[in-house]
């Protein structure tokens, strides 16, 4: 595939009382936010991740749009998918791969690329040659193939994957079999850390693999060793301690708009989770049109973006890079950056 560049417009930064200085990276500002209102040529489709190489890129990976963007110095280029809903391209070169629904991504200390290819019940990795391998999954919906090599292993609506601060392993949402997988980047070998398959709200200190999960649509770990899980339907935050335990932190269920301490706190269909090196945890609050921000040293959530001037509409991506918040504001198909 030609790389097909669109150049866009110098990043407008805004700042209100309310927010913290918020930078446009692509697409436009909303009216009455400050900024101009503009159409730009190949405009993103549903973007739902980001995530950066070590060169400073951008990799874009939409929903429903079907195609996987890299930006860097203001240009983006269009460099995989043809908007089809397929799974095409294992084995050669990244410009004649297709996708079905992917929904985050992830990229390796080595500038590997690692794909959530959500309805394909698979991930993609693109190496730094270009060329693209499926490593989990075999594109069929099921579950099995734990302690064994991820690529013969079945998985079913893979969500979101995010890779360990060492970048190391690979967590993985596996949404229908209700579980959190985790694949070890260096051995191939696939595990479940969280989840028992069956539908429900985990007790407080229960063997994280021995407990249900309601429907775990994200996971990150920290640098402590922590494996956070949220819940769109289950509207909670939990944490896998590094005992293996489960607890939920924030959240108790409920659909709501507040903050608060831990359970007080409420979530609408959260869909995205990212830690900073602090061990602070930030939610795409989906429904609520919200970026939140769990403390785990006061149990605290605060909202982050959203109330103020800069409205979102189902942001789904949040990614930390170099001391900054990126956030994918998926339904205004467009990507801001919060300092």
């Amino acid at each position: 595939m030609k790389l097909i560049p669109t150049i866009l417009l110098a990043s407008i930064v805004l700042t209100t009382a309310a927010e913290p200085k918020v930078t446009l990276i692509d697409g436009s500002w909303n009216p009455g936010e400050g900024g101009p209102v503009t159409t730009r040529p190949n405009p993103l489709h549903r973007p739902f991740g980001v995530d950066f190489d070590s060169k400073g890129r951008m990799w874009i990976v939409e929903l429903e749009g079907g195609r996987v963007h890299r930006l860097a110095n203001g240009v983006r280029s269009h460099v995989s998918g043809d908007g089809s809903k397929s799974y095409k391209g294992d084995g050669g070169p990244l410009g004649q791969a297709t996708f079905n629904g992917m929904h985050n991504v992830a990229v390796g200390p080595d500038d590997s690329v690692y794909i959530s290819d959500s309805w394909n019940h698979c991930i993609r990795k693109i190496d730094r040659d270009g060329q693209i391998t499926t490593i989990a999954g075999t594109g069929k919906p099921g579950f099995s193939g734990d302690g064994g090599q991820a690529a013969m292993a079945q998985f079913n609506y893979i969500m979101c994957i995010t890779l360990t601060p060492k970048g190391d392993k690979l967590h993985i949402a596996d949404l229908k079999n209700r579980r959190i997988r985790e694949l070890d980047l260096k051995t191939g070998i696939v595990k479940t850390i969280a989840g028992n398959g069956k539908r429900g709200i985990p007790k407080d200190g229960t063997k994280a693999t021995e407990a249900p999960l309601v429907d775990p649509r994200a996971v990150c770990a920290d640098t402590a060793g922590n494996v956070y899980v949220l819940e769109r339907g289950g509207n909670a935050l939990r944490v896998v301690r590094k005992d293996g335990r489960i607890y939920t932190v924030a959240g108790n269920g409920e659909k709501g708009r507040a903050d608060g301490i831990g359970i007080e706190a409420r979530f609408h269909g959260p869909k995205h989770i990212c830690a900073d090196p602090d061990g602070n945890i930030y939610v795409a609050d989906d429904v609520n049109h919200l970026i939140r921000k769990f403390d785990p040293k006061t149990g605290a959530v605060t909202t982050v973006l959203g109330r103020g001037k800069i409205k979102l509409k189902q942001p789904h991506g949040v990614t930390w890079e170099k001391g900054k918040l990126y956030v994918v504001d998926s339904s205004n198909n467009r990507i801001l950056r919060v300092e």
